[in-house]
């Protein structure tokens, strides 16, 4: 059947954009790029803690949030800083000594990690800060050994690790008390 006039003209047209449809990349990659920087600069004001599946935080009504400090974790066999055991537990509990040796000496080379701009030490040691992580089932004088020794290891603020509760919504967040 042969077409005349319009109708050829149609066909013509029809044939030409038959093709499937192009994706625009120049378009794509600059939609991703601008995603990846909203992405960047929004995640860089959240500060988390290392979490531990087999601790409880205590709960709390802190206010302030978490953020970047040497962190001690007390777990049920071991005391780690920054993720690194230092001591075993059972010889922590069984210890009447306040201080920690292994903790102090964990806790003194993370100090001289740090590079301060602070050129007076007392004011060095006024800014140290260390994060104590524990499990609310932790007794007490545990806890004061730990304080004791990052106490001796000349750390000026001390912070526990703690849930914060909100009295309006249903989460969660980690916050941290002391200082």
């Amino acid at each position: 059947m042969k077409f005349m006039g319009r109708a050829a003209r149609m066909e013509r047209h029809h044939k030409r954009h038959k093709g499937g449809a192009a994706i625009n990349l120049v378009s794509m990659m600059d939609i991703f790029t601008i995603l990846v920087f909203f992405l960047l600069v929004n995640s860089s004001d959240v500060e988390e803690l290392p979490s531990a599946k087999d601790i409880v935080l205590p709960d709390s009504t802190a206010e302030e949030k978490a953020h970047e400090s040497v962190v001690v974790l007390l777990t049920d066999t071991q005391v780690l800083v920054q993720g690194r055991p230092v001591a075993e537990l059972a010889a922590v509990n069984a210890s009447s000594a306040m201080i920690i040796p292994e903790l102090k000496a964990a806790l003194e080379e993370q100090a001289g990690r740090t590079i301060l701009a602070v050129t007076d030490a007392e004011e060095a040691i006024a800014d140290r800060e260390v994060t104590i992580m524990g499990d609310r089932e932790i007794p007490y004088s545990l806890l004061k050994k730990v304080m004791a020794t990052c106490t001796a290891a000349e750390y000026g603020r001390l912070s526990l690790a703690v849930l914060q509760k909100a009295e309006n919504t249903a989460g969660v967040q980690v916050a941290v008390t002391g200082g």
